[in-house]
């Protein structure tokens, strides 16, 4: 019996959306469903808010360090943002893909766009949409945030929805857990994208040499 034992390349998963739309907890929930998924770790040079740590929720860098890496390379993305800068340090990525593991990435899509630059058949990018601009305005009031914080989060978005047709999928964050559920068969379907499959090959050769040995006037 044929098994299918070679290890697939893994998949940078990149999940977008302005601010207030769910994006957090759906990648939460997406990442506590899915073991074979895991979260990339990105450097920022903003400062630790509460109960973050060093190392697990991000990796919390010095405006001089980060250049540093910036200048060596290391960065396979990087943004600024809102005045800090953030980045995907890039060789944890490379080797997790080598070892077949999947990554998801909590990043615009500036992010998104260099990314792809740098790892073209490697990545899929979901954009998250809220049910409305009026109901994104409404969560980020429930949330507390200040008027002014809230204008500038609602111009953001406005600029954010411009960039929705270079991602491959879009997902509207109306109800939870029916946009957990597409979010999950995105991730299913392309695992079992023909492309990733590295066993196929070997699969199709042997198919070919059992027909072979079966009739050898087949060509």
């Amino acid at each position: 019996m044929f098994e299918a034992d070679a290890p697939r390349k893994g998949i940078c998963f990149v999940l977008a959306a302005p601010s207030g739309t769910g994006k957090t907890s759906l990648s939460r929930a997406l990442l506590r469903a899915d073991p074979n998924l895991s979260l990339s770790l990105s450097a920022t040079t903003r400062p630790p808010r509460r109960g973050e740590e060093n190392g697990l929720d991000y990796l919390f860098l010095s405006h001089a360090a980060f250049d540093a890496m910036l200048a060596r390379g290391e960065f396979l993305e990087w943004a600024e943002i809102h005045g800090q800068r953030y980045g995907t340090p890039r060789d944890p990525v490379l080797a997790a893909l080598k070892l077949g593991r999947d990554i998801l990435f909590d990043i615009d899509w500036q992010g998104y766009r260099s990314l792809r630059a740098a790892l073209p058949n490697d990545v899929v990018g979901i954009f998250i949409l809220p049910p409305s601009l009026q109901e994104l305005r409404a969560r980020l009031e429930k949330r507390g945030d200040p008027e002014d914080e809230i204008n500038r989060r609602m111009q953001a978005a406005y600029g954010e929805l411009d960039h929705v047709r270079e991602f491959d999928y879009v997902v509207l964050n109306q109800d939870f857990e029916a946009a957990l559920r597409a979010l999950r068969a995105i991730v299913a379907a392309e695992r079992l994208a023909t492309a990733r499959q590295l066993w196929l090959d070997r699969w199709l050769k042997q198919a070919r040499e059992d027909e072979f040995s079966r009739d050898p006037t087949r060509p």
